[in-house]
């Protein structure tokens, strides 16, 4: 991306979020950090924009674990800038879908690399994108990811993948086992903050989404691809051919709002309407259903199977909060990592105290 390109999306970006919001920029790619010199430059234009607050700005980079360096810590440590590490578990599941073009494994390097993460950022987000062909193998990801010494475990389906009814009768059992997992952990007072049950224990227990909570895609979300186009969500710009999805582009006097009518307000099945856990479900999630059912408000049945087994699931552990000692005081505040975050100072203080 030229930094022309990223200095008028900065300067998009500050002019039309309500100061009253956060603001979260993400780099995404491919693989962003093999332009780790472009990311500091644009680092530097969004710092020193006038209408910057470190308070009110949130920076991720997505990557998928291949490159780090020291030199890479510590510019996240100055800017204070969060990794996000794409690993999809132990080499045999991960391997399969990420490698190099001569067709060798990357795991290892991954794996090391989330190590070196770890000592730097204990509490470094790691994602896994599951298949149908892994399905099955979710519970033991967990596991292993948990073995390396992650703490901010974070689960996704591959939107693009064709899910059947197969994979789908498989959830409730999968989901079960994760949850085991999760109260073994809190039972053995290591908790793990995973995202597919914590978010959905919040969620109950603060009474389902709140309005800025739900995708906001072409209003309170956007994409910009290198070029310059815009679109309402990263997971749509494809191979950025400017015409599906693409509501403009950043030197055309783009304007929210006149431009977009791709906006998903939610679901339009009328099962998910009279749906007693609609207001738990990301039914929402426009790119998410585009890319299984050809449309941004029409869910497929397995989505709708996924996000019941997540929210079944985080039933379960509330009845069981006994049972597992857990306090839910930070998931009715939004902010349920912080289980783990203080569970794990109280650990390092009593060492230090050793």
């Amino acid at each position: 991306m030229a930094l022309s390109t990223a200095q008028k999306i900065i300067d998009f970006i500050f002019e039309i979020s309500p100061r009253s919001e956060k603001i979260a920029i993400g780099f995404f790619g491919g693989e962003p950090l093999l332009e780790f010199g472009l990311i500091e430059e644009i680092t530097t234009i969004i710092r020193s924009h006038n209408s910057f607050q470190p308070n009110r700005v949130e920076i991720a980079i997505a990557t998928n674990g291949t490159i780090f360096s020291q030199n890479m810590a510590n510019f996240l440590i100055d800017n204070n800038i969060t990794l996000n590490v794409s690993c999809d578990g132990p080499a045999i599941v991960h391997d399969a879908f990420r490698h190099f073009p001569d067709g060798s494994g990357c795991s290892n390097i991954v794996e090391n690399n989330i190590r070196q993460l770890l000592k730097i950022f204990p509490f470094t987000p790691v994602n896994a994108v599951y298949s149908p062909e892994n399905l099955q193998s979710l519970p033991d990801v967990v596991d292993y990811l948990s073995s390396l010494g992650v703490k901010n475990i974070h689960l996704n389906h591959n939107i693009s993948a064709n899910w059947t009814k197969h994979e789908a009768d498989m959830l409730p059992r999968i989901y079960n086992a994760i949850g085991k997992n999760y109260m073994d952990c809190y039972q053995r007072r290591e908790p793990k903050y995973i995202d597919i049950i914590d978010s959905k224990i919040a969620l109950i227990l603060r009474g389902g989404y709140k309005p800025l909570e739900r995708c906001r895609m072409g209003t309170g979300e956007f994409a910009f691809a290198p070029s310059g186009n815009v679109y309402p969500c990263e997971m749509l710009i494809g191979a950025d051919e400017g015409k599906e999805h693409c509501l403009g582009n950043i030197s055309e006097s783009f304007i929210p709002g006149k431009t977009c009518n791709v906006i998903s307000s939610g679901a339009t099945n009328k099962e998910c309407m009279t749906c007693g856990l609609n207001q738990y479900c990301m039914n929402w999630c426009g790119c998410a259903n585009y890319h299984s059912t050809g449309s941004y408000n029409i869910v497929s049945p397995f989505i709708c199977a996924l996000e019941k087994a997540a929210i079944n699931t985080a039933f379960d552990i509330i009845q069981k909060i006994d049972d597992i000692g857990l306090n839910f005081s930070h998931h009715i505040a939004g902010t349920p990592l912080m289980n783990v975050i203080g569970t794990s100072m109280k650990e390092w203080k009593a060492l230090d105290q050793k």
